[in-house]
Formats: structure tokens, sequence, C-alpha cells
């Protein structure tokens, strides 16, 4: 058996690295006079290059990688009238430094280089997604929550701040990040079934940027159009549906235990709603229903700040009414709350019960509370904003909904 120098694999791999980005390349090299310097053959031999030069000296790794900038500047000025790019000429660099680093970290350098090459291949289809799909507005969201998550996140301080040390300002802003990631995975799910699917999924979606808004929209469009009553109908249910599982998965974030508290209500409201959502679903698609609009807005950043300032003013609020009253007045301030907003008043009682406030069976009741108060706001939005058989559909919907969560904790 032969006794192989182990940097021979080195040396491989980093050949390797060549051949699959100049194989890339060479497909889109062009012919004639006007075609791309850089083939399969240049590829494969800046990455020797690199490797070579790494085990001889990093200073001559420094002039290899510097002379090849040289030779991509120089080919690059030549062609500078045709507008050709500066893609192969970065990547042909990035090739050499690839190549040593293949000989001290080859795993890592072997994965690098087939993401260069699939970076390379997509060109199209990224060019596309960026230039035909995306909108504006949605790129400059995604924009906005990369800041809030990457940028601003780890300079946040994590520690309990303000009246009745009621407020950490980093549970806070993870709060919006969550509000704004939930709103924008609902958007970007709405914009890949598309219209089609009618009301009672966009319903479904938009129920978690805010379900008492949704029902109101959707309770216009059943007043406007009679005809579209029951899909309107079917979307306003159903995003009761998605405030219950937004509300799990903030609880899950927040605070696992309570969210273990309240498992049974929480599953009894969800599945109960999801039923009648579904039947109310059936009946519309019975009905010719239009094409539902698709909001351009991925999220919106003033409600998600509007929703951390409710929750920041319900947390001190309940800190303090707890201290005076006890259990009864976190209750109250759970119900206040949960008029505007349930999730709002579920984290602020989740988050006392992640601070050690209360346990979390102390916060169940405070969160149904709030569930319930919001509940009735939805439905004095339907009655507000619906026809009469929207009005007896949705509230029916609530009904058996919060029947069923009050049941589950009464029973279990």
């Amino acid at each position: 058996m032969l006794n192989l120098h182990p940097l021979w694999l080195n040396l491989i791999v980093a050949l390797g690295i060549g051949l699959l980005v100049g194989a890339e390349r060479e497909r889109n090299k062009g012919t004639g006079p006007d075609r791309s310097p850089a083939g399969i053959r240049t590829f494969a031999l800046a990455a020797m290059l690199g490797s070579i030069s790494s085990l001889i000296h990093v200073w001559l790794l420094l002039i290899a990688v510097v002379s090849v900038m040289i030779f991509t500047a120089t080919s690059y000025y030549s062609r500078r009238s045709e507008d050709p790019g500066l893609t192969t000429e970065i990547a042909l660099v990035l090739t050499v430094i690839l190549g040593s680093l293949a000989i001290s970290h080859m795993a890592l350098a072997a994965a690098l280089g087939v993401i260069l090459a699939i970076l390379l291949a997509a060109k199209e289809p990224m060019h596309g997604f960026v230039k035909h799909v995306v909108t504006k507005a949605e790129l400059n969201d995604v924009l906005i929550l990369a800041a809030a998550t990457l940028i601003i996140l780890p300079i946040v301080p994590d520690q309990l701040i303000g009246p009745f040390s009621a407020i950490n300002p980093r549970h806070l802003w993870l709060i919006v990040i969550l509000v704004m990631t939930i709103s924008a995975l609902g958007h970007i799910a709405l914009r890949l079934v598309g219209s089609r699917v009618g009301l009672p999924l966009v319903g479904l979606i938009s129920g978690f940027i805010s379900s008492i808004a949704t029902i109101g929209s959707m309770g216009a469009r059943a007043k406007a159009s009679t005809e579209m009553t029951s899909a309107a109908a079917a979307g306003a249910v159903l995003s009761s549906l998605a405030t219950i599982l937004q509300l799990v998965l903030l609880l899950l974030a927040v605070h696992p235990a309570t969210l273990q508290a309240l498992a049974w209500p929480l599953l009894a409201g969800g599945v109960s709603i999801a039923v009648y959502g579904g039947m109310v679903t059936l009946k519309s698609y019975r009905q010719h229903t239009p094409h539902a609009h698709i909001a351009s807005q991925t999220f919106s950043v003033m409600s998600a700040f509007k929703f951390a300032g409710v929750i920041a003013v319900v947390l001190i609020a309940s800190a303090g009414l707890k201290i005076w009253l006890g259990q009864a007045g976190l209750v109250l301030a759970s119900g206040v709350a949960g008029l505007a907003d349930a999730h709002a008043a579920a984290i602020s009682v989740a988050t006392l019960a992640s601070s050690g406030s209360l346990s979390p069976e102390q916060a169940v009741i405070p969160i149904l509370v709030g569930l319930t108060a919001n509940t009735c706001s939805k439905a004095m939005m339907a009655v507000v904003s619906g026809n009469r058989v929207f009005v007896i559909q949705v509230i029916l919907g609530l009904v058996i909904q919060m029947g069923a969560v009050w049941a589950a904790w009464w029973f279990i």
C-alpha cells in the first residue's frame, strides 16, 4: 500500500476547488475575441498557486495574491468598454485564497469552494429573484429586520430596568424582532401561494399581523359584496387561529414553562377554531370568490414598536398592580391590555413569570382573561364592520373557541 504524504490530500482538494469553480466559469466564458480570459485551466492553476505558495512561505502567498489581482485588474481594464463585470476576476482571486486555505483548513476550503461555485452558477435565478420577484419595499424590510437582529440586538442591555424593575430591554427588542419575523413569514407564504387560494388563507396569514384588523377588513369585504360573505367569514375566523399560533410561538420564545401551563387551553382553542374555520372555508369554496389582494408590505415597523410599547406599559402596570392589589391587579391589567392586543398582555405576564415574579400556574388566568377580552374586541369589530350573516358566522366561531379554551382549563 502506498504511503502518501499527508499534504497530497490537501493539494488534491485545492485542485478540486479550482476545477469545480473553473468548470462553472468555462461554461459562461463565451467564444471569440470577447470571451472571458479565465476558464477551467486558469482557475485550476490559480488554486494550485495558492496552495503551493502557502506551503513555501506566507510572503510568497501574498505576492501570488497581489500578482493575480494585478493580472485581473489589467484584464478588466482592457475590456472595460464592454461592461464585463467583476465576478470572474473576484472569483479568480478568491480561488487563490481558497487554494491556500485548503492547506490548513481543508474541509472549510472545500465547503467554501462549493458555495462559490453555487453562487456563480445561480446568477440568473438570483438576478431574476431580486429584480422581478422581490419588490423594493420588501428588500428594504429585509434589511431592516437584518439590522434589528444582527446590529441592534447584540448591543441592547440584558437587565431589568424601569419602575418596579419590570422591563428587560433585550427581551422587549426580541419581541419586536419576533413580531416582524412572524409577519414576514406570513407575507412570504402568501407570496408563494399567490391569491388563488382566496380570502381564507389571506385571513389566516393576515391574522399574524392583527386579527382585529383582519376581521374589520373581511367584514368590509362582506358588506360590500354579499357573495363574498362566506369566504370573508372564513378568513376572519381563521385569523383567530393565527392568534393562537402566534401566541404559542411568542410564549415558546419568552417562557416555555408558561406555554406548558397553557398547553391544553391553547390546544383546545386552536383545534376548535381550526375545525370551525375549515367548515366555513369548505362552504365558501362552493361559491365564486374573487382573487384576494396581496399587500406589498412585509411587516409594519411601527406596528411592531407599538406592540412593544403596549407590552412595556402593561409590564409596568402589571408589576405595580400586582404589588398593590396582588393577583387580582394582574388579572385586571391583562384584561385591559387584552382589549387592544392579546399577545401584548400574554407576553407581559409571561415576562413576569420568566423573571420569577410569579409562577407559570399564576400566569394562566391573567393570560386567558387577556385572550377573552381580545375576543370581545374581535366580536365588536365584526358587528361594526360586517353584514348580518358575517357577524353570526364570526361570533359563533369566537364563542366556540373561547368556550373550548375555558372548558379545557376547567376540566383538565
